[in-house]
């Protein structure tokens, strides 16, 4: 097993960072598994810019925005980049699924896998404490969630300003 959590704000750097340790340690074209949704003309424009920086740099793409675990499970022998934790979070939260068990079983699937996997989530408990009880619950959801897959991984790195902060393991030289 070779987890990596990348952990950050909005537009911290986090995803890109993740993307060069993922090209820098695939052998092979590596796998994004997007777990994105588009509900709005805002967020289809954010995936388009995504999917576009990928363009040429060998990637095969999924989305996969709620089967995160089956969908690890499966494919063994690749490196696996996951961008991103906290909206597969969110797709759960919104279906109203049980978020126990759908966290109990993407853990077991990371401890599965063989392959690097390299998990993007959003450090989101460092603001203000949010002003409803869904923001609220969304909030200590995903931290518990970043603790559990943080204790799992052997690389945790917090990226500010577009810099990586290594919390536990190392990362390669030059990234």
């Amino acid at each position: 097993m070779s987890v990596t959590l990348v952990l950050g704000g909005a537009r911290s750097g986090k995803s890109a960072l993740a993307e060069r340790l993922t090209l820098s340690i695939a052998q092979g074209a590596p796998l994004y598994i997007a777990t994105a949704q588009a509900w709005d003309d805002e967020m289809r424009d954010r995936i388009a810019l995504h999917r576009a920086q990928r363009d040429g740099q060998g990637w095969r793409t999924l989305e996969v925005p709620l089967d995160l675990a089956t969908t690890l499970s499966d494919i063994k022998d690749q490196a696996v980049l996951v961008d991103c934790l906290t909206l597969w979070l969110t797709n759960h939260l919104l279906a109203e699924h049980d978020l126990a068990a759908e966290t109990a079983a993407l853990l077991s699937a990371l401890a599965a896998r063989a392959a690097p996997t390299i998990l993007v989530s959003n450090e989101v408990g460092l603001g203000i404490v949010p002003d409803n009880a869904l923001a609220r619950r969304f909030r200590d959801e995903a931290g518990r969630l970043n603790q559990r897959v943080a204790a799992l991984a052997e690389t945790v790195v917090f990226t500010a300003a577009g810099l990586p902060l290594v919390l536990k393991g190392a990362l390669p030289p030059g990234l």
